[in-house]
Order: C-alpha cells, then structure tokens, then sequence
C-alpha cells in the first residue's frame, strides 16, 4: 500500500474563518492540511497524508444537516481517500456530533473508514460511539497534542484494515462491544480474586463496569402553594422574537434569561421557538405550549399560586452535552434561590 490519502473535516473556528458569528457558512472544500492537520499530518511521519480539508460551520451542519451530509459527502467521494478524519472536536457539543454524523456517513455510505475524536461528553460521542471509533480527547483544544498523538495510530490501523485492540489499549472510546477471549484463568476465580481486592481495600479493575447513575434527591412539598413564588426554566428553547441570544438550535452552549413582566400571554409576535429537535410550527403559533404563562397567569390572578417569578431561562436540550447542561442548571439554580423562588416548573418538548 501507497502512502495513504486523507480527508479531513474541520469547523469554522479550527479553519481560522472566525468563530459563532461564522458558524453559518457552508461546506466547503480547500486543497491540502489546514489547521489541526499540520499537527495530524506531522503524527503520520510519511504514511500517510491529508490531502483535502472539509470546512463546515457548526451552525450550517447542525440546521441543514441532510444537505450538509449530502454535500459533504460527494466532496469526499471526488478526492477518492482511503481515509477520513474529522475533528477533533474537544467538548464542542454541535462540532462534535458533526464530527460524529459525517464521519459515520462517509464509513457507512461512501465505505471509507473514518474517525474522529472528543471529549467522552460530548454529545456526539454518546450518539455515535457504537458506529464509529471516537478517540477520547480532553475537554478543550488544549489537549490538542494529546489527541493526535492518540488519534494517528489508531487512524493507521483502521485505514491498513488491522484487527483493533481494545479501547484501553488504543484509546477510543467504549463501544459496548464485547468479544471472546482465552485466558488462564476462568471466570469465577477471576471473580473471585477482584472480591478479595474489595474487601482488603486494594485496587482492581472490574470487567464488567457498571453505568453511573446521578440521582437527586427530591426536594420537600410546597408547604403552601397559593403563597409561593414559581418560576419557568425549560430545555424546550423557547426566547423571545429573534431569539436575541443566538441560542443555538442543537449543541447550545449558552441559554436565556428573559423578563416576563406585563406578558400574560405568548403570540408569534413576542415569542418562538429556538429548537431544532422538533417541528416548530406548533411552539412559534403560540409559545404557551411550551411555558404555560397564560395558565400561570389565570392562577395567579385566581389566588391559587403566590405569583409567576418574573424571569424565565432557556435553553435547547437537543444534542447539549451533559457538562453544560449542569453547569446551566448551578448558575440558574443561583439565581432563583437568590431571588426567593420556592418552586419551578421545568418543561421540554
């Protein structure tokens, strides 16, 4: 084998075009390494080499993903490679789930292996984890270093057709694939050894790790609801007319604090729908579907609650990692209990 060609896919900000106000621009093809190529081809020593580069802004793949897919796709077809490398993409939650999606498209439609790498919370690694081999990366491109010198091996590998180890040893994220093997012990004295660790306090590595599991704990009952003051917070997207915040529609790395004062009802004059996981046309008719101000009002008014908090927060559940999801709800939860708010109604899609 000839050294091997590469594609490589990359998003605005990795390409040097700019960051959030570019994330629009549209699939494009550019001759040769740019960018985290240099560092990838640098990693290859000879072996192989990029020779196109695939730029595509976050926002554009994440709202138009079929015809970014479909582009994408013929873009690569004409370069002919024997592999493709997207990323990496760290803990970007929409560049990630690109990453995740075209590499997966190009293995699976054009039969090129493929690649990527991010942080194991990025919501693409969770999404497409058991198609493609996603190699685990730190949370922000400062771990770029890391990332290639873990990424290029494994890369090598798959485009030679090599039999892949396990993700201990080549540094993907777990599958959930699980293969037969010999060993010289069986199982129950195995079993039995890692039960002795435990209970002598000494370290072990299970091979069967289970999920981790965050539990909550409920919060006590409203003592008495018709004093209470209740707030809004939703994954649903829902903002004001023009979404003035640029939430994202997938991935979102932000979310919203809007003033509800004097509003007793959402119309699509005041208010919409950021959300790219759903059909629209309902939530931006009237955005009361998605947070219940109209109700609240009526019992406001009727004396069955305290009285609606004046602000609501948003945000767009669709693909947002975990990470940022917890890192809202600390900063909101703040908020909220700074401003005396005994309760909150928490709504989706």
């Amino acid at each position: 084998m000839g050294k091997i060609k590469v594609v490589h896919y990359i998003n605005q900000f990795f390409a040097g075009i700019g960051g959030e106000e570019k994330a629009h621009i549209e699939p494009e093809i550019r001759e040769g390494v740019v960018g985290p190529g240099m560092a990838l081809n640098g990693g290859f020593k000879g072996e192989a080499e990029i020779v196109a580069t695939v730029i595509c802004g976050d926002s554009y793949f994440g709202e138009n993903i079929e015809e970014a897919k479909t582009t994408i796709l013929e873009m690569v077809k004409e370069q002919d490679p024997d592999l493709f490398i997207a990323g990496p993409a760290f803990n970007a939650g929409r560049y990630g789930v690109a990453c995740a999606t075209i590499a997966d498209a190009v293995q699976s439609e054009l039969g090129i292996p493929a690649i990527t790498g991010m942080y194991v919370e990025n919501p693409g690694a969770d999404m497409y984890k058991k198609s493609v081999y996603i190699v685990s990366t730190r949370d922000s491109a400062a771990g770029m270093r890391d990332a290639v010198k873990k990424m290029v091996p494994l890369a090598l590998k798959v485009a030679k057709g090599e039999e892949i180890g396990s993700p201990d040893e080549e540094g993907y994220i777990p599958r959930g694939i699980r293969k037969n093997y010999f060993t010289d012990k069986r199982g129950s004295e195995r079993a039995v050894d890692m039960l002795l660790k435990k209970l002598k306090g000494e370290e072990f590595e299970t091979e069967f790790p289970m999920p981790d599991f965050d539990r909550v704990e409920p919060n006590p009952a409203v003592k008495d609801i018709t004093k209470a003051t209740i707030a809004i917070v939703t994954s649903g997207g829902a903002v004001p007319k023009g979404n003035p915040d640029h939430i994202e529609s997938s991935s979102a790395s932000k979310y919203g604090k809007y003033d509800l004062e004097g509003i007793d009802d959402l119309n699509p004059e005041n208010g919409e729908t950021a959300h790219g996981g759903y059909d629209p046309v309902y939530a931006n008719e009237d955005l009361d579907r998605v947070i219940p101000v109209d109700v609240l009002r009526d019992l406001e008014k009727e004396g069955k609650i305290g009285k609606l908090h004046r602000y609501y927060y948003s945000t767009v559940g669709n693909g947002t990692a975990v990470a940022s999801a917890k890192a809202f709800a600390e900063e909101i939860g703040k908020e909220l209990v700074a401003d005396g708010v005994d309760a909150v109604i928490l709504t989706s899609t």
